[in-house]
C-alpha cells in the first residue's frame, strides 16, 4: 500500500540512556532504545508521523483497543555487522505481513513507504544501540492500536501506528520443552490465527501457565477439531527432523506465516537437506520419538532464531531428545546469522541495508 509522501517529524531526546544499561545481562523486551515512532490515523488518512524521545502515551480509558482488541504488531531485528553497518533481515515480508494482520482485524494498511522510511530514521537516531557479534540484535516491535473513544461494538475510526525497539540476547535461557496441546486451542478455521494478533497471545496465556506448571516452556498447538494434528507453538513455527528428514506443518488461517520459517525452508532447499511441508500427526511424531527416529525438534522465530527443543510431553508422558553434535538447529542458525550479521554470501537478497543519514 503506498499513499502520498508525508513529511516526518524528528524530535531528537535531549540525553540517551544508553550508558546505564548492562548489555551483558539484558531480560528480553524490558529495557528500549531512546526513540520511537508515532503516527495517527484520523479523518480517512495516516497522519502527522513523527519520532520522538521514548516515553508514555496517554489513551482515553473507552479506546476500543482495551474493549474489542483492535490491536496487531510485528516482531524484526537489525544487526550490526563487523563494519558497523546496520542490517534488516527480509523486512519487506514483515511489512507486508502487518498489513495482512490489519486487515483481518478492520485496521487500516500503513503505507509501505512510510513504514520503511520511519524504521530507517529511527535506527538511525538509534544505530548505537545495535551492538555488534552474534547473539546482539535490536528487536523492533511495529505495532498498532484503536484509539476511537466509546464502547460500541464496532471498529474504530482512529489509530495510532508505533515501533519501539529493545536491544535484546536470546529470547530464551536455559533448554526448552514443549507440551502437545491436547485440550486448548490456539486458533481454528476461519479464525485470526494467521495474523499477529494482539489477542492471539492473550488467550494463549493460561494453558500456558498450566503447561510450566509441568515443567513445559511452551505449548505446540493443535488442530481445534480433534488434536490429532500439531501445528505450531507458542511464540515459533516448529520443525521435527525425523531420521534425515525434516518436517513442518503448512500454513494456513490457523498459521502464521512465519519469516524465519520461510527462511529455513529456502535454506534447506539449498543445501539438500530434504524438506516437507505437510500436516502431520501427533502419534507419528510421538510414535518416531518412541523408535528413536525423531532426532531434532526446534523452533523458527524473529525473537527466537532458531531454539532446540530437548523433549516434550504428550498425555501424561514425557520423552526427551538426543544432543546431537551436528544438528540441523545448530546447521540453520548459524546460516541465517551468518547472512544477518554480514559474514556470508547473501543469496536470496534477505539482506536490507539501513544507509546512514
Amino acid at each position: 500500500m503506498k499513499n502520498v509522501p508525508l513529511a516526518i517529524d524528528v524530535v531528537e531526546a535531549k540525553s540517551s540512556r544508553i550508558d546505564s544499561v548492562d548489555f551483558d545481562n539484558l531480560v528480553f523486551g524490558n529495557v528500549f532504545a531512546d526513540h520511537m515512532m508515532e503516527c495517527d490515523y484520523v479523518d480517512g488518512q495516516w497522519k502527522n508521523p513523527v519520532i520522538k524521545p521514548y516515553g508514555p502515551i496517554q489513551l482515553d480509558p473507552s479506546a476500543k483497543v482495551f474493549h474489542y482488541g483492535q490491536a496487531i504488531f510485528e516482531g524484526m531485528k537489525a544487526f550490526k555487522d563487523d563494519n558497523d553497518k546496520v542490517w534488516l533481515f527480509r523486512p519487506m515480508a514483515n511489512i507486508d505481513r502487518f498489513n495482512v494482520s490489519s486487515k483481518r482485524l478492520a485496521i487500516p494498511e500503513f503505507p509501505e513507504d512510510l513504514f520503511l522510511e520511519g524504521l530507517e530514521t529511527l535506527l538511525n537516531l538509534d544505530r548505537d544501540w545495535v551492538k555488534k557479534g552474534f547473539g546482539n540484535s535490536l528487536y523492533i516491535r511495529p505495532f498498532v492500536i484503536a484509539t476511537e473513544k466509546g464502547v460500541s461494538a464496532s471498529p474504530s475510526k482512529t489509530y495510532k501506528f508505533m515501533i519501539i525497539c529493545s536491544p535484546a540476547k536470546a529470547y530464551y535461557s536455559g533448554e526448552v520443552r514443549v507440551f502437545f496441546a491436547d485440550k486448548f486451542s490456539r486458533a481454528a478455521d476461519g479464525g485470526v490465527g494467521y495474523a499477529k494478533a494482539a489477542g492471539n497471545y492473550g488467550a494463549q496465556f493460561y494453558p500456558t501457565n498450566l503447561a510450566k506448571e509441568e515443567g513445559f516452556q511452551q505449548i505446540v498447538w493443535t488442530d481445534a477439531n480433534s488434536h490429532e494434528y500439531l501445528e505450531e507453538a507458542g511464540t515459533m513455527n516448529i520443525f521435527f527432523r525425523v531420521g534425515d528428514k525434516l518436517i513442518t506443518a503448512p500454513t494456513s488461517d490457523r498459521i502464521l506465516d512465519g519469516v524465519t520459517r520461510k527462511s529455513v525452508l529456502t535454506l534447506a532447499e539449498e543445501n539438500g537437506i530434504k524438506a516437507e511441508v505437510r500436516r502431520i500427526k501427533v502419534s507419528e511424531i510421538v510414535e518416531a520419538a518412541e523408535k528413536g527416529e525423531l532426532k531434532e525438534i526446534f523452533g523458527s522465530g524473529t525473537a527466537a532464531t532458531i531454539n532446540p527443543v530437548r523433549g516434550f510431553g504428550n498425555k501424561g508422558k514425557k520423552y526427551e531428545l538426543p544432543q546431537l553434535e551436528d544438528s540441523y538447529a545448530s546447521f540453520f542458525k548459524n546460516k541465517l546469522m551468518e547472512i544477518q550479521y554480514n559474514k556470508a554470501e547473501d543469496k536470496f537478497g534477505w539482506r536490507y541495508l539501513v544507509k546512514k543519514n
